[in-house]
């Protein structure tokens, strides 16, 4: 399919780099503290230790030795080095910026004359390179990618990037039309190209993407995946050519990598060739094959999906990396949508299935997140398979990228918290938007504007998909629906704005009781809790009279919301009663384990009494 330029070509929103966001909000400012003090050094030594840094030496002929390790080991490098670049764009350190740039001269030495880069074929198998699609050689170097465009953008230095060029550059040698057939067996290539041609403007890396793209679901497949009975083609969305795919299916996080790189593809070429596709497999993803808390892939089997509507607590999968991923996609499709729901899903990422990956040390991560446990899963600090604590590493850094966009008439903001920003408009000038708040616990933001001159444009306030009442101040005056319209998710203000001007929006928080479908067999006659865009669960610490699944909640059930700034991390836990009237303690789903170990349940038994409930 040639993606030609069309009369309904797709524009979209711009997203505000996450570079340009300074982020000073009581929630995740001490987040990326720890992440920038404790997270990234943990991954580093790691990767030290387990010498996936020594196998750049030993690709480069710097030491002698045997390679150590899984043939995606290279990817968890990069992925730290990406984090490690994020941030240097807020908080440049010389000492880390020193071990990176050591750590870049390794990488560069591995790599053979014609570009070639993958310590694992390098020292281990010369002879095999390109031989089986499920070696994650792509995927490895989509993320040197990734890590060198954000590593340049934070530096100015192109030693990583002449690396990453040099690499795509074998890569469009040998494969493209007229060349070799390649479906990389984990997406991640795609998307990391469509990065490369926004930092060079060389058209031809999108278009490498766009080719890749094209490439699956016709039959090329080669190697292990396809191979193996039970998991086929679909396991690695090789099924169906891309622009046909209905139904998510397969690995979880090769499926929203890929979507993530559909998109990106409409987004640098403005043609909406894959569009329907991706608003297909969206909604058959959210309305039937995503947890409460944002997860998704149910089976440890093929760490993904199953069928519709198998949504098991216990033996949820969940990876952190899939939950990640599905942010990626869904800012995306917020860009070519404009439409909240998206941003949605992101927030519900942020709070619930991404953030619970982490502890609150920063030092311990989940790589699995059910949504209940009798009490035999707990936090580790490294995994033989490491890829969740380094893609963590690289995510939370960069959650400034969520925060604004610049609509077609004025300015979008899709999440809450305390940040400033400048946004150019599009009839020029710009405007400096300041946010004020103290969500996720209280649903007041206050937005404070300064256009360089006084102007005309828009103001695009989401309106989460949980909030039932609110209400929207500007100049301190009450602002009617005929000044506020909601449209597409959002509150849209559209009004000459003033230096100064300021907006407070008050989104009603009340503890919500939420069911599942009834097609979901694990949640029938259980409910689940949820405060603003934080889902809940009860742990053993707390609640040490209760017994695993030994007890009933009702629906109606008052719960008093408590904030408390000493218990982990400073929370708002929810306080209230069994149906025999035993105290019950609900926490966020994202921090639990951070206490002694126990068990914990996010979807309980429901009360004989429903009542009426939120």
């Amino acid at each position: 399919m040639s993606m030609t330029k069309q009369s309904n070509v797709i524009k979209g929103w711009r997203g505000v780099p996450f570079s340009d966001v300074s982020i000073s909000d009581a929630f995740w400012r001490p987040r990326l503290e720890t992440l920038k003090n404790v997270t990234i050094g943990v991954c580093l030594d790691q990767c030290e230790k387990t010498n996936r840094i020594a196998n750049f030496a030993l690709a480069g002929g710097l030491i002698e030795g045997k390679y150590e390790g899984m043939y995606y080991n290279d990817s968890d490098v990069y992925k730290v080095l990406e984090g490690a670049a994020y941030s240097l764009m807020t908080d440049r350190d010389p000492k880390l910026e020193a071990e990176i740039d050591r750590i870049i001269g390794l990488i560069e030495a591995a790599q053979e004359s014609d570009g070639y880069l993958s310590t694992y074929y390098t020292v281990e198998a010369p002879d095999q390179k390109w031989t089986d699609m499920e070696k994650h050689e792509m995927y490895n170097g989509g993320h040197l990618i990734e890590a060198a465009v954000a590593y340049y953008q934070a530096t100015g230095k192109r030693q990583l990037l002449d690396v990453a060029c040099r690499l795509a550059d074998h890569y469009d040698s040998i494969f493209g039309p007229g060349k070799r057939h390649w479906a990389e067996g984990h997406e991640e290539i795609e998307l990391a190209l469509v990065k490369l041609f926004g930092a060079t403007g060389e058209e031809r890396y999108w278009k490498l993407a766009l080719w890749l793209l094209e490439e699956r679901g016709h039959g090329h497949g080669v190697g292990a995946i396809w191979d193996k009975e039970d998991w086929g083609p679909a396991y690695c969305q090789d099924d169906v050519p891309v622009r046909d795919i209905r139904e998510v299916k397969g690995h979880a996080v090769r499926a929203m990598y890929l979507y993530t790189a559909m998109a990106d593809v409409v987004l640098a070429s403005g043609d909406p060739a894959y569009m329907e596709a991706l608003d297909r497999v969206w909604a058959h993803t959210v309305e039937r094959n995503m947890y409460l808390t944002g997860g998704i892939g149910p089976s440890v089997h093929n760490e993904g999906f199953t069928h519709d509507y198998d949504l098991p607590n216990e033996s949820a999968y969940c990876e952190t990396c899939a939950a990640i991923a599905m942010a990626f996609w869904n800012q995306r499709m917020n860009l070519l949508h404009g439409d909240g729901k998206y941003a949605d899903i992101v927030e519900r990422e942020l709070f619930n299935g991404a953030l619970s990956g982490i502890s609150l040390s920063g030092d311990r991560f989940f790589y699995v997140n059910p949504l209940a446990s009798k009490g035999e899963h707990h936090r580790v600090e490294w995994f033989h398979t490491s890829c969740c604590p380094t893609n963590l590493a690289r995510f939370l850094p960069s959650i400034g990228q969520y925060v604004y966009a610049r609509s077609a008439d004025g300015i979008a903001v899709n999440q809450y918290l305390s940040s400033e920003t400048k946004v150019e408009l599009p009839g020029g000038g710009s405007v400096q938007i300041a946010q004020s708040t103290a969500y996720p616990w209280d649903g007041r933001v206050e937005i404070r504007l300064s256009p360089d001159q006084a102007d005309e444009f828009a103001l695009r306030l989401r309106l989460p998909g949980w909030c039932r009442s609110y209400r929207i101040l500007a100049q301190g005056e009450p602002v009617t629906g005929a000044e506020a319209l909601a449209e597409n998710g959002y509150l849209v203000l559209k009004r000459h704005w003033s230096k100064g001007d300021t907006v407070e929006l008050a989104l009603d928080m009340p503890v919500a009781a939420v069911r599942s479908r009834e097609e979901v067999e694990a949640n029938r006659g259980r409910i689940a809790f949820q405060r603003g865009p934080v889902v809940y669960c009860m742990e053993q610490v707390g609640n040490e009279g209760l017994s695993y699944d030994g007890f009933a909640v009702k629906a109606t059930e008052p719960f008093v919301a408590e904030y408390t700034g000493d218990q982990l991390g400073g929370v708002t836990i929810l306080r209230g009663r069994t149906e025999a009237g035993l105290p019950l303690e609900l926490i966020p789903y994202y921090a639990w384990d951070n206490r002694d170990a126990g068990f914990m349940q996010v979807w309980v038994r429901e009360a004989e009494d429903r009542g009426l409930y939120r």
